[in-house]
């Protein structure tokens, strides 16, 4: 501990820290023909090298070889080549290869001998699916480093592989038990719902889950419906009714669609929240209410404040924590898992499930999915309904057929010059030959010569690489 009379130093503001440089991933996302099997994922931060081939089983082994860190990957896939395909690092970049597979490789569904990766790329070798990523994630929920690591889930029964995702639900899971209201923003169909149950799960309260989607209640009925009201409060009012807050009580209210609710209805929600009782509509006596609010929406809280269209003073209450669940179009490391877990739902218990043919699991994966998981579920169910068995491109619905427009190929990522990327892969060939120009020369398709003009150009020296 500093001695009273010292001063500590202010250590400037957050701002000023440096950028998390970007982690690469390696994703095994789907294997066709067992799309039951879960993904996995492997960290390519402290590696050289992938390689990548057919195996009895998923397995996957870290090595040094002749310097080289090497991750060893083996894939249950009969229309593998035993030796398939290897990623090299090369810098900050990595370079995918195919090595002489028999039936080839593919990137983002164009046939690739050769080249560098971008984030986002889709990997096909033989009848699996993996998928490059480089995030910036730095955070200690998610710190896998080439341990083959199976979905995380923080909040129950809502696994997922996106990191910065994964760090949004481990604050969830930290706050479930404390009174931190909840405010879950995300397209139609990203799980608001399935979140917020996970969330109640969580925090152990004993009474009932209870969801109310804001915008079906009938504009004349929201305050009847949320806070109940006393027999003869208006026509047809021939009992007391608890309403829906106070059906919660010990439990969680989950408020689907806030934005929908009406700014007379908002009023009466915050003296709820601030007060913690509900005066029922033909009460006189407000009652205890012990309430953990969750509330949703797709809109813009922010936005609809400065419009005037929401109160300032309920977003302020409501927004303990505020997450934000990705469209599935922004986290495609999700699809095989949500395949997985959606699938074991529509196949009898047991079952193996069907597989897909390439061009069905290509389709699945550059979907855009603008009603994100709900489309995904219902596409899933349609094509399960046709092809029990084996599913094709053809079971699928008509939007997922449609051919994507034509991709432009890339030969390394855009923001790279050429003669460093030309560089990068030299000296990447340099570390794995050892210096040996042949072996260069033989990979790059060229002559002795033309190597040394190159080493020349960059200013490399074989000799260095040398054993």
């Amino acid at each position: 501990m500093p001695p009273d009379d010292e001063t500590l130093s202010n250590p400037g503001p957050e701002s000023h820290a440096p950028a998390a440089r970007p982690r690469p991933f390696l994703l095994a996302v789907m294997e066709m023909e067992q799309p039951l099997a879960r993904p996995c994922l492997y960290g390519l931060d402290a590696l050289d090298e992938v390689l990548l081939g057919r195996g009895a089983t998923r397995v996957w082994s870290r090595r040094s070889h002749e310097g080289r860190r090497q991750l060893v990957l083996q894939l249950p896939d009969r229309w593998m080549s035993r030796e398939h395909a290897r990623l090299v690092r090369a810098g900050e970049q990595w370079m995918l290869e195919d090595v002489n597979s028999k039936n080839g490789l593919r990137v983002n569904g164009e046939t690739r001998g050769r080249g560098w990766l971008a984030d986002g790329d889709l990997i096909e070798l033989g009848h699996t699916l993996l998928l490059f990523r480089l995030t910036a994630s730095t955070g200690p929920t998610f710190s896998l480093d080439t341990s083959g690591g199976e979905p995380q889930e923080p909040v129950p029964g809502f696994a997922t592989m996106n990191p910065g995702l994964t760090q949004e639900l481990a604050k969830l899971a930290r706050v479930a038990r404390t009174p931190v209201p909840v405010v879950v923003e995300g397209e139609t169909g990203t799980g608001k719902e399935l979140l917020a149950r996970a969330y109640h799960a969580l925090s152990e309260r004993p009474g009932e889950f209870v969801a109310v989607n804001c915008g079906a209640l009938p504009d004349t009925l929201v305050q009847s419906e949320l806070f109940g009201y006393r027999k003869g409060a208006f026509s047809g009012a021939n009992e007391d009714r608890p309403g829906l807050v106070r059906s919660s009580d010990r439990g969680t209210l989950f408020l689907d669609e806030i934005g929908e609710l009406p700014l007379p209805a908002q009023a009466s929600l915050l003296r709820v929240l601030q007060e913690s009782e509900v005066l029922p509509v033909g009460g006189t006596r407000p009652l205890a209410v012990d309430l953990r609010v969750v509330a949703a929406t797709n809109r813009d809280l922010g936005r609809m404040v400065r419009e005037g269209s929401f109160r300032s003073d309920l977003l302020a209450r409501l927004s303990g924590l505020r997450l934000w669940i990705p469209p599935l179009r922004e986290r495609r490391e999700d699809v095989g898992l949500l395949v997985s877990e959606l699938l074991r739902r529509l196949v009898p218990p047991g079952a193996r499930g069907p597989s897909f043919t390439p061009a069905a699991a290509r389709a699945l994966f550059r979907h855009e999915w603008p009603r994100n998981v709900r489309e995904l579920e219902h596409a899933l169910a349609l094509a399960v309904a046709l092809s029990p068995e084996r599913i094709g491109l053809e079971h699928l619905p008509a939007e997922l057929q449609a051919e994507p427009p034509p991709r432009a190929p890339e030969t390394a990522p855009p923001e790279t010059p050429p003669d460093t990327r030309e560089r990068d892969e030299l000296l990447a060939l340099l570390r794995e030959h050892q210096g040996n120009v042949s072996r260069i020369a033989q990979a790059l398709g060229t002559s002795r010569a033309q190597v040394h003009r190159l080493f020349k150009r960059h200013g490399l020296e074989p000799e260095s690489f040398r054993s």
